[in-house]
């Protein structure tokens, strides 16, 4: 299924430590702390629901809710970009 354009960016935790850029071919890029792209992999949106799978095989998923993204018991709010 295509992937929403709406969901397309980096989307971050309140802190700033947990970040997911969801880029448009399907792949995203997670950065943790200091570690830039700490996981990377694929993932797939179905309707708000997104499931991930790192390059390692390591799988996860998540819901968009009212426009935030709760994955694995992290809140992720949208970037805005300038």
């Amino acid at each position: 299924m295509k992937n929403n354009a709406f969901h397309m960016g980096i989307w971050v935790t309140k802190d700033g430590h947990i970040r997911h850029e969801l880029l448009p071919d399907g792949r995203y890029d997670e950065a943790r702390g200091n570690r830039i792209s700490a996981y990377q992999g694929k993932y797939q949106i179905t309707g708000n629901h997104i499931d991930y799978k790192d390059d390692t095989g390591f799988t996860a998923d998540g819901d968009f809710i009212d426009g935030i993204l709760y994955h694995a018991g992290m809140i992720l709010y949208k970037e805005e970009s300038n």
